[in-house]
């Protein structure tokens, strides 16, 4: 009687999930670090970006050099709880991918095509981040 040892194979779906959240997680560390960047060009000088056409939501350059500056800092460090596998990297990810996209939203007029850029990536990362239940939980941190 020959018994069957092998372990089972792991499905498509959590498979693409897995890639997708390993993906999401490099891509927070990418934007969290364009996001210091960014802050620290606006905060630095003014004149670095330049203002496209009249916007509702109106900050000034250095206001918005210091909430990408922190917003980028924070997201780097969730991006590490992802890469780790951890349940607060998912959550804070989430929660920071989306406050991601506010922000880029209301920073449209200085940086459009990034800003439009980086809100699509924010929304892949709370996709991927959503849908994949079985990388999380793993390890406790």
């Amino acid at each position: 009687m020959s018994q069957n040892t092998a372990s089972p194979e792991p499905s498509t779906k959590s498979a693409w999930a897995s890639g997708g959240t390993l993906f999401a997680g490099v891509l927070m560390l990418v934007i969290g670090i364009m996001d210091v960047i960014w802050g620290i060009a606006g905060i630095a000088e003014d004149d670095v970006y330049t203002r496209v056409g009249d916007y509702t939501f109106k900050f000034d350059l250095t206001s918005w050099g210091w909430i990408h500056l922190i917003l980028g800092i924070i997201v780097v460090l969730s991006a590490y709880g992802i890469l780790k596998g951890t349940e607060w990297g998912r959550a804070a990810g989430i929660t920071l991918a989306a406050l991601n996209t506010i922000a880029h939203f209301l920073s449209l007029p200085y940086q459009p095509w990034w800003s439009l850029f980086t809100m699509a990536i924010s929304i892949f990362v709370i996709w991927a981040l959503a849908t994949d239940t079985q990388s999380f939980g793993r390890t406790k941190g």
